[in-house]
C-alpha cells in the first residue's frame, strides 16, 4: 500500500514535550517491518507551495509563519516552538495527505504517515495543528474537478473544529466528527454531523454508536473519495483523551470504516490525527493498526499480495 513518509516528519523537540513527534518515524519502520508498505510503495511529500496551503488558509497567517513573527500567544496556542524545521515538516505533512488522496483515487486506499491536523483554523493553528491538510487536499481534489463530493470521518478524541470551520458553507464537503463531549477544544463549530461521547466511553458504546452513525453519514455525504483522522487517542490510556477503549476497540472500529467505505467501492485515505499512549513507540503501534487493517481487507479482496508471498 502507498504511505507517504519523508525523514523530515521528525523534528527534535524540547525533553519532556508533550507531543509524541518520535510516532512518525517509529510507525514508518513498523509498516516496514510488517510489510503494510516497502520503499518502492513510500511516497517522499515535496513542501507544500504557499499557494497550495492557501486553499485553506489566510495570507497573514501564512505571512506570520513563513517570517517567523508569530506572537508569543499565537506560538503557545499551537503549543509547538516555531521553527525552520518545523515549517518544512508541517509543509510536507500537508503534501503527504494530497499525495495520499491521489494514490487512494487510483489503488483505492492509500495513507499518510502523519496528518490529520484538523484543529488547524484558516487564520490561526491550535492544538499542535498548524495546517489542515485533509482541508487543503479535498479542496485541491475538487479545484481539480477530480472528485464532487467529499467526505471526512474524524474520531479523533478531538472534535475537528478548524475542518468544521473551513467547511461550513462548503455543500461539496460533509464532515462527521465523532468526539469526546466534554474535550477540547471547549468550543466545538458544528460539523455536518457531530457525535459527542461522555468521558469513560467504553468499546461497546463507541462501536454501537459509530455503527448507529456511519452508513447514515455515507449514505448523506454521496462521496467520491473519503479522508478517515484514525486518531488513537481514544485508547484507555492516552493522556488528553478520557475515553475506555482497548487495542481490540480501536481495531475493530478501524476495520468498520474502512470495510464501510472500501466496502462501497469508495476511495480511501488514512491520516494519523492525534495518539498519546505512555511512549511514541506505543502510540505508533496503536496507529499502526489502521494501516494493518487497511493491508488485511485488500488482501481479503485479492487486491494485493499478502505478506510473505
Amino acid at each position: 500500500m502507498k504511505i507517504s513518509y519523508q525523514h523530515d516528519y521528525y523534528v527534535q523537540l524540547p525533553e519532556g514535550h508533550p507531543f509524541p513527534m518520535g510516532k512518525f518515524p517509529a510507525l514508518y519502520e513498523m509498516l516496514l517491518d510488517r510489510g503494510v508498505t516497502t520503499p518502492e510503495e513510500t511516497q517522499q511529500p515535496e513542501e507544500a507551495s504557499r499557494e497550495l496551503l492557501s486553499l485553506a488558509h489566510q495570507q497573514d497567517y501564512l505571512d506570520k509563519l513563513f517570517g517567523f513573527s508569530l506572537s508569543v500567544h499565537e506560538e503557545r496556542k499551537i503549543g509547538l516552538p516555531w521553527t525552520e524545521a518545523l515549517l518544512v515538516r508541517s509543509r510536507r505533512a500537508v503534501t503527504g495527505t494530497l499525495l495520499a488522496a491521489r494514490a487512494a483515487l487510483e489503488d483505492g486506499m492509500a495513507g499518510n504517515c502523519g496528518g490529520g491536523t484538523h484543529h488547524a483554523m484558516p487564520d490561526h493553528g491550535r492544538g499542535f495543528c498548524i495546517f489542515n491538510d485533509v482541508a487543503i487536499a479535498a479542496k485541491q481534489l475538487l479545484d481539480e474537478g477530480l472528485v464532487g463530493r467529499v467526505l471526512i470521518i474524524d474520531l479523533d478524541v478531538h472534535q475537528g473544529d478548524g475542518t468544521a470551520t473551513i467547511f461550513r458553507d462548503e455543500p461539496r464537503v460533509f464532515t462527521f466528527s465523532m468526539h469526546g463531549d466534554r474535550n477540547y477544544p471547549a468550543r466545538k463549530p458544528p460539523s455536518d454531523v457531530d457525535v459527542a461521547l461522555p468521558e469513560g466511553t467504553t468499546d461497546f458504546d463507541y462501536l454501537d454508536t459509530l455503527r448507529m452513525h456511519l452508513p447514515e453519514v455515507i449514505r448523506r455525504a454521496q462521496p467520491d473519495i473519503v479522508f478517515y483522522l484514525g486518531g488513537v487517542d481514544v485508547h484507555a490510556d492516552a493522556r488528553f483523551g478520557h475515553f475506555e477503549l482497548s487495542e481490540d476497540g480501536i481495531r475493530r472500529r478501524d476495520r468498520y470504516v474502512i470495510e464501510s467505505i472500501a466496502g462501497r467501492g469508495l476511495p480511501l485515505v488514512l491520516t494519523l490525527a492525534g495518539g498519546y499512549a505512555a511512549t511514541p513507540e506505543r502510540t505508533a503501534e496503536l496507529h499502526a493498526i489502521m494501516c494493518e487493517e487497511a493491508l488485511a481487507w485488500q488482501q481479503r479482496q485479492g487486491r494485493v499480495r499478502a505478506v510473505g508471498d
